[in-house]
């Protein structure tokens, strides 16, 4: 058996089949993550949350799987070898994926309950494939058809792969296939990568023993620290700079994947052969470009905070490929390679653990993403650009601490003055002895965050700590502001206005922003005049549309977040639900679940405005989203759908389903003019209406059909891409 053995593996190219073994496994593990992040959405109202937290799970599995694999390394090969097809054929009972049903999430809270979906739906076979990466390499080193030779290109073969998965799965698997067809073809793959591992197996399980005693010493612990913290701080910038494309946009794997694809683009350059050329050019090119991009992050404000978030793609790369590199050449013989992965591993949860849990529970901005930058600039293997001035911290070490602590004293000053000139001065000041300090870490580190807190940071904590009300929720960050110029208080969502009250009681019950008088729903609601007509909102906000409410009307509305439901009911705050509508029925709870499952509620008006921030719960536009609607609609009733976005036109989507449907449509693009009386504020919209009956529609010339598209289908619950429908 073991000659056959021998014969068969010599006769097969070893190399070329560990690299592909490899990259299959990534592969697969990248492409499970956003397609199942397309199966929970749903259930969390395609909160952006979902994908930071599903990236601490999928972290904390690699690093389960990383420890597998230190342990099992210890084995003789033959042990090893049918240990872990073993493993893998436990993990193959769980096949097909899907999202095993373990009830609500109100009952344990969203993070909670997604982490066990998660654990107990991809939990077996993420783990197994997990441990692919270093067990493969260490196979690699001491199988005898490939010992001796150095194992770690396959670490930029295994990134090379989860990379291209997450390539095409928003370009070509999403638009291409199903969920369903997904789920299948995963699960086709995974049994694929077991015959691969049994095959490399064959030549590995006939080695004499798994590594040279002598090679497996043991890791010194600052060594390990420092492996931890040069995988820590990337993965917590990944999810950080993650977290502010989501929010603004869509919650849709799409736009999750670039930060990640990034990330692993600097792990495939930093562990490549000839990579150190690329990681020489972003230690060079990384502190320069933290004081450019990163000082703006206290700024981010409508548009800019997307072109801020579009940058912050750049600097992740470029700060992730210096750090990363760092750790390539700090790569141990292949005796600790297990062990390196594991710390790389522990590093990597342990910056997802402080970006998904520690850091929403502690702050109420995303204050991780300015901390992260700084813990980067502290870290930076940075070659200084001044010789001259780097010797003057040398032997002066109280020097390198009260430089930083006076910049930071006198960022604060300028804050108090309010002086623009004093503080464009300062901040020109701190470029330039940021610039100087390059290679003295601590300096650099330090300046950086006054120059941060120049550019919008003192303002920002005092928002936190001052007089305005921040909260941050599982759905996102609300603060209110008082607009003293416009005498209105305002809701924001992320960075997009959700909701404003005038602060003059005589017109406080005047609907602001999306719900003036002249948008689409300020006149589908004034032309309901049916005392006892039935009313459903998805999507609260502050309860702006409840002061169209007349008396005998039965409103319902639906909320996913109970944050709002508590700032909408302060009376303090906001009136309009306790003026207007004080007896509206509000329902907590995902709207397409609430609606789903009580059957009884039926609705002579049902409004669609549901978005958390500019990102779109894609659940909630698909077509059985909308045949759900249709049925709780009385016969005759009328749907409205909000659709205002400064990313996605929404437009043909909801003009496809409309057709499938058989119903009719219109919409109306309302740009009111700013309104002179008391500074209330009313905002360009687009609403659309929908009924079965065309005679329910409005016949106004402002209100014109739907435009559709030929190519564009219709979302379903098993199919749609935001590609086509992307504002370029």
């Amino acid at each position: 058996m073991s000659a056959a053995t021998a014969r068969l593996t010599a006769r097969l190219p070893m190399r070329s089949l560990f690299v592909l073994t490899v990259f299959t496994g990534s592969f697969l593990l990248f492409l499970v993550q956003p397609m199942f992040a397309r199966l929970a959405l749903p259930h969390l109202g395609g909160a952006p949350a979902v994908w930071t937290v599903a990236m601490l799970f999928y972290q904390a599995a690699l690093l389960a799987g990383y420890i597998y694999a230190d342990i099992l390394v210890r084995l003789r090969p033959k042990r090893q070898y049918l240990f872990h097809i073993a493993a893998f054929l436990v993990a193959a009972a769980t096949l097909p994926v899907s999202l095993r049903e373990i009830g609500g999430w109100q009952e344990t809270g969203a993070m909670l309950w997604l982490i066990a979906a998660l654990a107990i739906s991809i939990g077996p076979v993420f783990f197994v494939i997990s441990a692919q990466a270093p067990l493969m390499q260490s196979w690699f080193a001491a199988a005898p058809g490939t010992a001796g030779r150095d194992p770690y290109f396959l670490y930029a073969a295994s990134n090379a792969g989860s990379l291209l998965a997450l390539l095409i799965y928003p370009v070509f698997i999403e638009p291409s296939l199903t969920l369903t067809d997904q789920r299948l073809l995963w699960s086709a793959g995974f049994v694929l990568l077991l015959a691969m591992v049994v095959i490399v197996g064959l030549d590995f399980q006939r080695a004499e023993r798994p590594v040279a005693p002598a090679e497996r010493q043991p890791i010194p612990a600052r060594t390990a620290l420092s492996w931890i913290a040069l995988a820590a701080v990337p993965s917590g910038l990944m999810l950080s700079t993650t977290t502010h494309l989501t929010t603004d946009i869509v919650a849709v794997p799409l736009l999750w994947v670039l930060p990640l694809g990034l990330y692993l683009l600097s792990f495939i350059v930093a562990f490549s052969e000839g990579g150190q050329i690329f990681v020489r050019n972003a230690r060079f090119i990384a502190p320069p470009l933290l004081l450019a991009l990163g000082s703006y992050t206290f700024m981010a404000e409508g548009l800019f905070a997307f072109l801020l978030a579009m940058m912050g793609l750049v600097l992740l790369f470029y700060v992730a490929l210096a750090l990363h590199g760092q750790l390539a050449a700090a790569r141990p013989p292949a005796g600790q390679l297990t062990g390196y992965y594991l710390y790389m591993s522990v590093g990597g949860m342990l910056g997802g653990l402080f970006a998904a849990v520690v850091a929403p529970l502690a702050f109420d901005w995303t204050y991780e993403h300015p901390i992260l930058l700084v813990a980067a600039a502290a870290l930076l293997p940075a070659t200084p650009l001044t010789g001259w001035f780097g010797r003057l911290w040398e032997g002066r070490p109280a020097l390198s601490v009260a430089v930083p602590v006076l910049a930071l004293l006198l960022s604060a000053a300028a804050w108090q003055l309010d002086s623009e000139t004093v503080t464009l001065v300062l901040r020109i000041l701190f470029v330039v002895i940021a610039l100087l300090a390059i290679g003295q870490r601590l300096v650099f580190a330090g300046i950086f965050a006054a120059l941060m807190l120049s550019m919008g940071g003192w303002s920002t904590l005092a928002d936190s700590f001052g007089e305005a009300y921040r909260v941050r929720s599982f759905f996102g960050i609300y603060t209110i502001r008082e607009e003293n110029e416009e005498n209105v208080r305002q809701l924001q969502h992320g960075t997009t206005l959700h909701g404003a009250q005038s602060r003059d009681r005589a017109l406080a019950t005047r609907p602001l922003g999306y719900y003036g008088p002249s948008s689409g729903a300020g006149r589908i609601f004034a032309s309901l005049d049916v005392p006892q007509a039935s009313v459903g909102v998805v999507g609260l906000g502050v309860g702006s549309l409840g002061c169209y409410r007349q008396p005998g009307q039965e409103w319902t509305f639906f909320e996913i977040d109970p944050v709002v439901v508590t700032i909408a009911r302060d009376r303090s705050r906001f009136t309009y639900l306790s003026r207007c509508a004080p007896d509206a029925d509000i329902v907590i709870g995902d709207a397409r679940v609430s609606l789903a499952r009580d059957g009884r509620r039926n609705f002579d008006l049902l409004a669609i405005d549901a978005f958390s921030s500019d990102a779109i719960p894609q659940h909630l536009m698909t077509r059985e989203a909308f045949q759900l609607y249709t049925e709780r609609l009385k016969p005759g009733g009328r749907l409205l759908v909000h659709i205002s976005n400064r990313f996605v036109d929404l437009e043909p989507v909801v003009g496809r389903i409309t057709e499938d449907m058989g119903w009719h449509a219109r919409i109306l693009d309302d740009v009111p003019e700013r309104s002179a009386e008391n500074g209330l504020e009313y905002t360009r919209s687009l609403w659309i209406v929908m009924a079965a009956d065309e005679a329910s529609l409005p016949d106004a010339a402002e209100w014109r059909p739907l435009n559709t598209r030929p190519d564009q289908p219709a979302w379903t619950d098993d199919f749609g891409s935001i590609l086509p429908v992307l504002r370029y």
